[in-house]
């Protein structure tokens, strides 16, 4: 799957999160994934939410816009994010993507 795709009305992203990092942040690409570092725990869905809140801010769009559509549990997850294309989405991002980390074996 790539990192962004189209799905509808909205852009679907596949993301990998590290939660308990130093600081929160898009940390480039992990493999086919979006790495995401989050300084929150995951603990009673608090990472969830941040991952949802750093997206919306970066996206531009409300907080409500941004749900997490499955891996709610897992550090692997896609984020739907309703309002924008995926070439949208894309170029908004792409500063970010720049660097890359190989997926761990």
């Amino acid at each position: 799957m790539a990192a962004i795709t189209q799905k509808g009305d909205g852009a679907c992203l596949s993301i990998r999160v590290q939660p308990r990092s130093s600081r929160s942040g898009v940390a480039g690409m992990y493999g086919e994934s979006i790495r995401i570092c989050l300084k929150s725990a995951p603990v009673d869905d608090a990472a969830n939410q941040e991952c949802c809140q750093l997206l919306s801010k970066i996206l531009g769009v409300p907080k409500s816009n941004v749900t997490v559509q499955s891996g709610r549990t897992s550090r692997s997850k896609i984020l739907r994010v309703d309002g924008l294309t995926a070439s949208a989405v894309g170029e908004i991002l792409a500063p970010y993507l720049e660097t890359s980390v190989p997926p761990a074996p």
